[in-house]
């Protein structure tokens, strides 16, 4: 997944340094042909102290794009009202592979999109947790499980996946009580949407994930012609990704910048940790509450989604829907009205400067409101949703790209008012996204990828005008990374460091882990709050 043109890398290869400043005792001089397992700084999905029974919904070796293909059953023991559900994936692979983009079907519901590491020639062991319990209503039937990750085994790329998934249910119990979950979780049907009559509140959320090799792997480096790169999009690399409701605009939201472990020209800085999101990449989410009137007439509407910004023609982007939905108990039938749907001009302009450094400066943004109410057997209630989203970059480049740098942020502000069953509820939701790195390719063919990427969100809510609960999240990686470029695995002496701190903290409580790798061997591993 090269950033470079002319810099071909063999996934799981080598290269060399001295050590770096400051390496720890117990670190070696340079990667040798083992290293950490891969792990995050995100914290581990909480249990209750309840009885839990555990399936296995898949357990499969991937060496080609054949998806495997089994059944689920619910299961017995824990009743059908969980107080969490917990997805697991245990992965192990050894040899040399690129990193491979993934998903699992349970009934046609995506309940997981996730990528991998690149191995060692030893062999790596890694897992990814999530909580699933959103999906209960799936969970509650029999279903066909798909899951895929498209890999390729051959003379040269060795690493087949072997993988395991499990779901483990934790009963009620106690002061245990089941979770508050979606009453159902429905998919597109040839693209439309039919939802229960009696829905009150609708919450798309789609798995957009930009990948397949093709520029818009990393769409946030594309330039317009005529700048001198050698990945082109029409309009720049302003990215958005809409959906829309029989045609009508109705929510929009910034991608995340994923940068999967081949990324930036430089496996070596995500052997063992990987950048934010690459191993649970979480869905975007839309609030359609505003159309549930709309939706509510027990006919099929049509759902779009599409990524501004990608060139005609172009692939390169997946953006699988699944639709949450929750139902009045008491009516069989909620009617309603969609009363506003307002864009803003979506703005992007990119501007190319030439030069011995080349530089396209690129700012965009949109602003969506919608707004609409549903009679309920609780009274009228209305859902208004404001989302603003603005994208400055500044992408800079020398001849052959042998420098290629960029820094950039993207905001995405959304604001949940609902109004008509209690106190007014207000839900506010600033996230940022940033990147900001360097690859630079010496005349010694030694690359070296300095990066530093970031992912916060600041959620606040407000009942009455009076705060309820509130949270921030700061996940930071940063990573510096270097070896020779064009040669043998056995040659290349790389080096490097990495990091990530995770924070969160919020009303219910805080969290805090750093993690820091030296030449592949984890040097810090420390938690605090």
């Amino acid at each position: 997944m090269s950033m470079l043109a002319g810099v071909i890398l063999s996934a799981g290869t080598f290269l060399g340094a001295g050590p770096a400043a400051g390496t720890p005792i117990n670190a070696p001089a340079e990667f040798g042909t083992d290293w950490h397992d891969p792990l995050t700084a995100a914290p581990p999905v909480a249990k209750p102290a309840t009885k839990s029974c555990a399936v296995t919904v898949a357990e499969a070796q991937f060496r080609d794009f054949t998806p495997y293909r089994g059944t689920y059953a619910p299961p017995s023991g824990c009743g059908d009202r969980w107080s969490k559900v917990v997805l697991r994936l245990d992965g192990k692979v050894k040899g040399r592979q690129f990193d491979r983009l993934g998903y699992l079907h349970i009934g046609g519901v995506e309940i997981l999109r996730t990528s991998t590491p690149e191995p060692s020639p030893d062999g790596i062991e890694w897992s990814v947790e999530k909580d699933v319990t959103r999906y209960s209503d799936t969970f509650r039937r029999d279903g066909d499980v798909e899951m895929l990750i498209g890999n390729v085994v051959d003379g040269t790329y060795t690493g087949a996946l072997d993988v395991k998934v499990t779901l483990t249910f934790y009963a009620e119990g106690g002061a245990v009580k089941p979770a508050a979950t979606p009453d159902r979780v429905l998919t597109l049907q040839d693209g439309t949407l039919t939802t229960p009559r009696n829905s009150e509140r609708v919450v798309a959320e789609v798995y957009a994930t930009g990948s397949g090799g093709g520029c818009e792997e990393y769409w946030y480096l594309t330039v317009p012609d005529p700048a001198p790169y050698s990945c082109k999009a029409d309009n720049g690399p302003y990215r958005e990704v809409q959906i829309k409701v029989d045609g009508q605009l109705a929510g929009i939201a910034e991608p995340f910048p994923t940068v999967w472990t081949g990324g930036w020209s430089n496996p070596f800085l995500w052997y063992v940790i990987p950048g934010p999101r690459a191993f649970d990449i979480k869905p975007i989410e839309y609030d359609l509450t505003p159309f549930a009137g709309l939706l509510d007439d027990g006919r099929p509407h049509r759902i779009d989604v599409s990524v501004v910004g990608v060139p005609a023609g172009q692939t390169g982007w997946s953006t699988p829907v699944n639709v949450l939905v929750w139902q009045d108990a008491k009516r069989a039938h909620v009617s309603g009205a969609l009363t506003a749907a307002k864009a803003g001009d979506l703005s992007n302009t990119s501007t190319y400067t030439p030069g011995s450094e080349e530089r396209l400066d690129t700012e965009g943004g949109h602003r969506l409101t919608t707004a609409g109410y549903v009679d309920t057997s609780h009274g009228r209630v209305w859902t208004t949703v404001r989302r603003a989203l603005a994208n400055t970059s500044a992408h800079r480049w020398t001849d052959g790209e042998n420098t290629d740098a960029l820094k950039a942020t993207w905001t995405d502000d959304e604001t949940v008012t609902v109004d008509g069953r209690g106190p007014v509820v207000v839900t506010r939701t600033h996230r940022t996204y940033s990147m900001d790195g360097t690859t630079t390719l010496g005349a010694d063919d030694r690359l070296r990828t300095v990066l530093t990427l970031g992912d916060r969100a600041a959620v606040e809510e407000t009942r009455g005008g009076r705060h309820a609960t509130w949270s921030r999240l700061d996940d930071t990686y940063a990573g510096d990374a270097t070896y020779t470029a064009n040669v043998p695995r056995e040659q290349r002496h790389a080096v490097g460091t990495t990091s990530e701190r995770y924070r969160l903290h919020g009303s219910d409580g805080c969290y805090d882990r750093v993690l820091v790798t030296v030449q592949g061997v984890l040097t810090r591993d420390r938690s605090d709050c």
